[in-house]
């Protein structure tokens, strides 16, 4: 079974369509998202477009400020200061990665907690680890929709999650944890990584490298989730972090690269600036 994101996604940004439509009527407007782009790096160009894109169709109000990558970090925390204060947003986002010379930590430190739709403010990570309400990371929780949306009992499993970022590996593993998998977390530096991806009922992939997991360090029957977009060398083509082609015909569940993980991440977005919006109405 292949979970397409994509359809997921739309489904689910359909719902949230409704829901919004309701909103004048309840508050007086909708969401705000403030997406903040510093450069113009054409990758962080193709997010900051489908984030639009996808408020556009769940008829959240969204506002794209564009920045040189010449902007000093000074001027960058004043605007979010500004943003913090306005009552008429609910969300702030700044789209990484940022120019060399401004601090990532403190941009995300900077943005109002209650604001950090992203779910990066070390407040709200610390509330995730002790099961505090929070805004939830996207691609985290996107994750563990697609399996919920798949069927997949995630509860007494052992799910393996190669990647140890604070965006994807240490989150999609709490997350995991807190829906009673035991969860072993393996890194570039795990000894004989095979053996443990093997045991896994539920593997995690978010280690950055091209088809870097193969048919030989999967389980048969195994629930395989490519948080990847890389690259291929050979083909120049969008590939997972999963040699899709070799592993499908063992796994149970897999998703593809483009159009699995990926639509799932800002489909989660548009449900945290929701939430956000909420939380803020009281």
């Amino acid at each position: 079974m292949i979970i397409s994101g994509k359809e997921l996604s739309a489904r689910l940004k359909a719902e949230m369509a409704e829901q919004v439509a309701s909103f004048p009527g309840k508050y007086g407007r909708v969401p705000h998202l403030v997406v903040i782009l510093v450069g113009d790096d054409p990758a962080s160009v193709s997010y900051v477009t489908g984030k639009a894109k996808a408020s556009e169709v769940t008829g959240i109000r969204n506002t794209t400020i564009r920045k040189p990558d010449t902007i000093s970090e000074a001027e960058l925390l004043d605007l979010i200061r500004q943003l913090n204060e306005d009552d008429t947003v609910d969300g702030i986002l700044v789209q990484l990665p940022l120019p060399a010379h401004i601090c990532e930590a403190r941009v995300i430190e900077a943005i109002s907690k209650d604001k950090d739709v992203d779910g990066f403010h070390p407040l709200n990570v610390a509330a995730l680890w002790q099961k505090q309400p929070c805004v939830l990371p996207c691609t985290p929780k996107g994750i563990i929709k697609m399996l919920k949306a798949a069927g997949v009992g995630i509860a007494g499993k052992r799910a393996v999650v190669i990647g140890r970022s604070n965006i994807v590996g240490l989150p999609v593993a709490k997350l995991l944890l807190d829906e009673n998998a035991t969860v072993t977390i393996a890194h570039s530096r795990t000894a004989d990584l095979p053996s443990i991806t093997r045991q896994a009922e539920i593997l995690v992939v978010a280690i950055g490298r091209p088809k870097f997991v193969t048919a030989d360090m999967v389980s048969e029957g195994a629930v395989v989730i490519d948080v990847g977009v890389n690259r291929d060398p050979e083909t120049g083509k969008l590939c997972g972090d999963v040699d899709f082609a070799a592993i499908e015909p063992k796994a149970s569940v897999i998703t593809p690269v483009p159009g699995g993980v990926g639509p799932m991440t800002i489909c989660c977005l548009m449900e945290n600036t929701i939430e956000c919006f909420l939380r803020r109405q009281g």
